[in-house]
C-alpha cells in the first residue's frame, strides 16, 4: 500500500504537466482577447484622458544681442579689406530685439466637470468590447493676478495673445458638440497643431470672468480626468452597472445600480502637488501622478477565473487520485497507472472546455457544462473501466464536492484561500483516518533457512533425519 501510495503521489506531480500547458493556453487566448479589445478601442477612440483647461499666456522679453556686419566704406559703398590679411573688416554694434520667451501657464482657480456617459457593447467575432459617448461640461475661472510673479527682468506678458486649452488623448474621439464661451463671448476652437488637444484664442481673459467649455466625444477602456483646479469639483453619470473606479482618488460619494453608476469627486489644491501659476508645462505631472477615473470593465472575467482554475487543478487532481486509491482498497486487482493518467488528464482538460464554452455562453453555463461532464465521464469510466462497484458512488460524490468548492473559490477571490486550504487539510485528515490501521510494510515475508555447509542439509525446517547414505554426526 505504501508503495502505490508513492507511485500516486509521482503520478500527481506528473499532472503539473499538463495543467501548466493549459494554463498557457489561457493566458494566450486572453492576450489575443485584449489585443481585439484594444483594437476595437481605438478605433471607437481609445482609452481617454482629459487634462485641463489651462490658460497659456505668451511673454516677450528685451534681448540685447551683438551683430557683426562688414565694414562699407561711406564714399564708394565697397566692403573694405584689412590691408595686411586682406580679410573683410567688421562692424560691431549692439541691437536690442524682442523675442518670445517661455509662456506663463495658469490652472483654473475653481473648476467643475460634469461628465455624462452612454455606453455601448461592440463586437467583433465573439468578443465584446463595452465603448461609450461622452459629453462633458466645464465650468471654470482664472486669477490672472499672480500672472506677473513669475516674470524676469525685461519680460512682458502679451495679453491679447493668451489663449485656453484643454489636453485630450485623442483627437480622432472629438465627435459632436465642441463650444467654448466666455462672458457674453463664444471662441472658436482648433486642434493643436503638435499633440492632441484643442484651444482657443480669448484674447484679453482679465474682463471675462468665468469660461463654460461643452465637448462631445466617444471613448473606450476607461475615462480619466485631472483636478487642475485650486478646488476641483467632478461628478460622473453613467449607465453603465460595473464601474471600476481608479487613479489618484477615489470618490466622495457614489450609487451603483443595475441602471448604471453616479460619483462625485471634491479635491482641494492641497490634495495635488501642482502650481497654480508655472513657467513650465505641468500638464506631463497632472496626467501622470493625480489622474482619476472610471474603467469600464465586463463584469466576468472569465480567463482569469480559468487561469486561476488551472492554478488549483493540481489540488483537484491529487483528490481525486487519492479518492480512487482509497476507494479501490483490497481489490486483487488495483488501478494500472495508465488509468490515473486518463483521469488526470480528463480533469485538465476541463479547464479549456470551460474557457471555450464561456466564451460562447458565459462562465456560469460554461462551468456547469464543463463541471457536469468531467463528473459524469469520470463516473462512468470508475464504473466500467476502473470496476469500482457501488465504491462509484463516493467517487461521484467526492468529484460534485469537489467542483462545488472549486466553483466557489473562482467566484470569490476573497475566499479562494480559505476554501482551499480548508479542503485540503479535510482530504488529509481523512485519508489518515481511512488509513489508521495500515498496515505500511506490509506482512512480514517468511524467513528463508539458512543454508549448511558440508554434505549434512536438512531436508526442510526442523527436519533431523539423516540424509541416505551420510553419517550423521557425532
Amino acid at each position: 500500500m505504501g508503495r502505490r501510495f508513492l507511485i500516486v503521489g509521482a503520478l500527481v506531480l506528473l499532472m503539473f504537466v499538463p495543467l501548466f500547458f493549459a494554463a498557457e493556453i489561457i493566458q494566450g487566448r486572453k492576450s489575443f482577447s485584449i489585443s481585439t479589445i484594444e483594437s476595437v478601442g481605438r478605433e471607437w477612440g481609445g482609452a481617454q484622458i482629459l487634462s485641463g483647461p489651462q490658460l497659456v499666456i505668451p511673454v516677450q522679453r528685451e534681448v540685447t544681442r551683438f551683430i557683426s556686419r562688414p565694414k562699407v566704406n561711406p564714399v564708394t559703398g565697397a566692403v573694405m579689406l584689412d590691408p595686411e590679411t586682406g580679410k573683410e573688416l567688421q562692424d560691431r554694434f549692439e541691437q536690442i530685439v524682442q523675442e518670445e520667451g517661455e509662456p506663463v501657464f495658469i490652472y483654473p482657480q475653481t473648476f467643475t466637470l460634469d461628465l455624462n456617459t452612454a455606453a455601448q457593447i461592440r463586437t467583433r467575432g465573439i468578443f465584446a468590447v463595452p465603448v461609450y459617448q461622452a459629453e462633458a461640461a466645464f465650468a471654470f475661472d482664472f486669477v490672472t493676478e499672480q500672472a506677473t510673479s513669475v516674470l524676469q527682468d525685461e519680460e512682458a506678458l502679451l495679453w491679447d495673445k493668451a489663449y485656453v486649452r484643454v489636453l485630450v488623448s485623442s483627437n480622432r474621439a472629438l465627435r459632436g458638440v465642441a463650444t467654448l464661451t466666455g462672458g457674453d463671448q463664444q471662441f472658436p476652437l482648433e486642434p493643436f497643431t503638435y499633440g492632441s488637444g484643442i484651444q482657443a484664442q480669448v484674447g484679453d481673459p482679465r474682463g471675462l470672468g468665468g469660461f463654460e467649455l461643452a465637448l462631445g466625444f466617444n471613448g473606450a477602456q476607461y475615462l480619466h480626468v485631472t483636478p487642475v483646479g485650486r478646488d476641483s469639483a467632478v461628478t460622473f453619470t453613467s449607465d453603465w452597472p460595473h464601474p471600476s473606479f481608479d487613479g489618484a482618488f477615489l470618490p466622495d460619494r457614489r450609487e451603483i445600480s443595475e441602471s448604471g453608476f453616479t460619483a462625485e469627486w471634491r479635491i482641494p489644491h492641497l490634495a495635488r502637488a501642482l502650481s497654480q501659476v508655472s513657467r513650465s508645462d505641468p500638464d506631463g505631472v497632472a496626467r501622470d501622478a493625480f489622474s482619476f477615473g472610471v474603467r469600464f470593465l465586463q463584469p466576468n472575467d472569465f480567463y482569469q477565473k480559468a487561469y486561476r482554475a488551472a492554478r488549483y487543478g493540481i489540488l483537484f487532481v491529487a483528490l481525486t487520485f487519492l479518492t480512487i486509491l482509497l476507494v479501490e482498497k483490497g481489490r486483487d486487482k488495483p488501478v494500472h497507472p495508465v488509468q490515473y493518467l486518463m483521469v488526470g488528464l480528463a480533469q485538465s482538460l476541463f479547464v479549456l472546455l470551460m474557457v471555450a464554452y464561456a466564451e460562447l455562453i458565459g462562465f456560469g453555463a460554461a462551468y456547469a457544462l464543463s463541471a457536469g461532464a468531467t463528473i459524469v465521464l469520470l463516473t462512468v469510466f470508475g464504473w466500467l473501466a476502473l470496476k469500482l462497484g457501488r465504491r462509484t458512488l463516493v467517487l461521484g460524490s467526492v468529484l460534485v464536492v469537489v467542483y462545488a468548492v472549486l466553483y466557489m473559490i473562482l467566484r470569490s477571490a476573497d475566499y479562494a484561500l480559505m476554501a482551499g486550504a480548508t479542503l485540503a487539510f479535510l482530504a488529509l485528515a481523512l485519508t489518515m483516518f481511512a488509513t489508521r490501521n495500515e498496515d505500511w510494510f506490509g506482512p512480514e515475508r517468511p524467513k528463508k533457512p539458512a543454508k549448511v555447509k558440508g554434505p549434512w542439509k536438512a531436508a526442510s525446517k526442523g527436519d533431523n533425519t539423516p540424509a541416505p547414505n551420510d553419517t550423521p554426526p557425532a
